[in-house]
C-alpha cells in the first residue's frame, strides 16, 4: 500500500490550503500541501520533505488529523497536524497558498472548492483549528 502524506498547517487558528494547478479534474481547488511517501521513507520525513519542495518552509510535525483517505485500491491518504518553523509559504508548485479560518474552510467545503478527499477531514480541520486558540 502507498502512502500520500498532507499537512494542516495552522498559524494564528488558520489553516495553509495550497491551489491545486493539475491534474485538470482538480485543477482551482484547493488542498492541504503534501505528496508521496517513497519506499522506506518515514511518513514526517516524507512531510517535511514535501513541504519544503511545494513551500520553501519548514515544518514542525504533530499528531495524525482525522482518519485516512481511500484514493485507491493500493493508495492511503493520511493528514498530519503541522506549523511553521521557518520562512513564509511560497506556492512553488501550485497556482497560489491561502490561510483561512475556520468559518471560510467551511464555506469552501460547501461551494465545492476543496479537493474531495481533504473535504472528508472538514470536522477533523475545523476542531484543530479550535484548539489552537
Amino acid at each position: 500500500m502507498k502512502t500520500v502524506v498532507a499537512a494542516a498547517i495552522v498559524r494564528d487558528q488558520k489553516l495553509l490550503l495550497a491551489q491545486r494547478s493539475y491534474p485538470d479534474d482538480v485543477a482551482g481547488l484547493w488542498e492541504l500541501p503534501g505528496g508521496k511517501v517513497e519506499d522506506g521513507e518515514a511518513v514526517s520525513v516524507a512531510l517535511e520533505r514535501e513541504i519544503a519542495e511545494e513551500l520553501s518552509v519548514r515544518i514542525g510535525i504533530g499528531r495524525g488529523v482525522g482518519e485516512p483517505v481511500v484514493l485507491r485500491d493500493n493508495l492511503i491518504l493520511v493528514a498530519r497536524h503541522a506549523w511553521l518553523v521557518e520562512g513564509e509559504p511560497v506556492a512553488v508548485e501550485h497556482s497560489a497558498v491561502t490561510w483561512v479560518s475556520a468559518g471560510e474552510l467551511g464555506a469552501m467545503a460547501r461551494a465545492g472548492e476543496l479537493v474531495p478527499a481533504d473535504a472528508v477531514w472538514l470536522d477533523d480541520l475545523v476542531a484543530l483549528l479550535g484548539e489552537s486558540e
